[in-house]
């Protein structure tokens, strides 16, 4: 018998993190997560999502043992801002039995009705700066420190449950090794010069401090039309600066400014986590701050994290400064790969980007959603 438990204390939330650390053993594509990390996501106190968001999370056991987890999520700020009357589950592992997936997206769906929602979709987080989708394709690639990873078969439980595709996103790799600099080098040296734009790069995480708050004025300024996108808070921000912001090697951080100072774009490139994530094994210490650190540094494949560009220029060729600047110091810190995280396939915007990278999709991921 299939009984589902909603996690009521921080023994029970250690549990339902580790359960994927069980699911994935010795699975060569998983990363796993810091689980310190992951405590910290979840803890209302600490994570400044649950400003606008409240959440449960939920185990399924069967014998006694866990089986699967999900935490289901309510955003407010979407409900009110986009009229989304939604209720998000993410965080979403299980075994290869669909009565566990369906016992555990029906207390997902208890949980909205509750609420007055009309509607689930999933996997996704609290907002647009957390992981999203299930992989559908994919699934002998490595993962990356931002996104999940799962086995075929959870595709094959939501379809069969009737839930449909709601969005569909695409992952890519191209090789720094094969990139021709010479056309956005000239064409940096000619949009910088048209339009009085000049790149503004760093090396120390203090010089990018004073830059942050004006950089997510403009990501939420370059996203906003997208139908899913909700605005990133004060809050969250000065979250993602204690957080974030300290384990991105200076040197892959872009900003781009007019001649009045305005930042007209910008680019957040991490360091490939992933193998010092393996190496950790969801502890920092006692040695895995070092694999962090290391990474960090040293790291052979980076990869696309944010890119937000003005729309007033965002057809004016300011991807080729972009495109220069990182061009250089990838050559000068003999980075092999760059990794694209998840992109929208309706953003034709973003993946015309990187039409000249010859980039090759190796991994897609979607969304599901059923109506309650």
């Amino acid at each position: 018998m299939i009984t589902i438990k909603e996690v009521t204390n921080k023994k029970e939330l250690k549990e339902f993190i580790k359960f994927s650390f069980t699911l994935y053993k010795d699975n060569p594509y998983w990363i796993p997560p810091l689980i310190s990390e992951e405590l910290e996501t979840f803890d209302p106190t600490k994570n400044p999502a649950f400003e606008n968001a409240e959440a449960k999370f939920y185990i399924a056991y069967h014998d006694g043992k866990i089986v699967g987890k999900t935490a289901a999520i309510i955003n407010w700020q979407e409900v009110k801002l986009l009229g989304k009357n939604k209720v998000r589950f993410g965080w979403f592992d299980v075994i290869d039995d669909i009565a566990v997936t369906k016992a555990l997206l029906d207390k997902v769906y208890e949980f909205g009705k509750a609420h007055g929602m009309e509607m689930a979709e999933g996997p996704m987080g609290f907002s647009n700066l957390d992981k999203v989708g299930v992989l559908t394709e994919g699934f002998d690639k490595i993962g990356t420190a931002v996104t999940w990873y799962n086995y075929p078969y959870y595709k094959e439980h939501f379809e069969k449950l009737g839930l449909t595709v709601e969005k569909e996103y695409r992952e890519s790799i191209f090789s720094m090794r094969d990139v021709d600099p010479a056309p956005f080098i000239r064409g940096s040296q000619m949009v910088q010069k048209r339009y009085n734009l000049t790149p503004v790069n760093f090396k120390t995480t203090a010089e990018i401090m004073p830059y942050v708050d004006k950089m997510f004025a403009l990501f939420n300024k370059a996203y906003d039309r997208l139908s899913s996108f909700v605005p990133v808070s004060d809050v969250q921000i000065e979250y993602f600066k204690k957080k974030y912001v300290g384990l991105i090697n200076p040197e892959y951080i872009k900003f781009i400014e007019d001649a009045d100072k305005n930042i007209v774009a910008f680019t957040i490139v991490m360091p490939s986590f992933a193998e010092a994530l393996k190496k950790a094994n969801g502890k920092l210490f006692p040695f895995g701050f070092i694999h962090l650190l290391r990474a960090k540094k040293h790291s052979e494949d980076v990869a696309f994290y944010l890119i937000g560009i003005d729309p007033e220029y965002q057809n004016k060729g300011v991807t080729a400064i972009v495109f220069d600047e990182y061009y250089k110091v990838f050559n000068k810190n003999n980075i092999r790969n760059c990794i694209r995280t998840p992109e929208l396939e309706e953003n034709h915007a973003m993946n015309n980007l990187w039409k000249n990278f010859n980039p090759v999709v190796h991994k897609r991921r979607k969304t599901y959603s059923i109506k309650l």
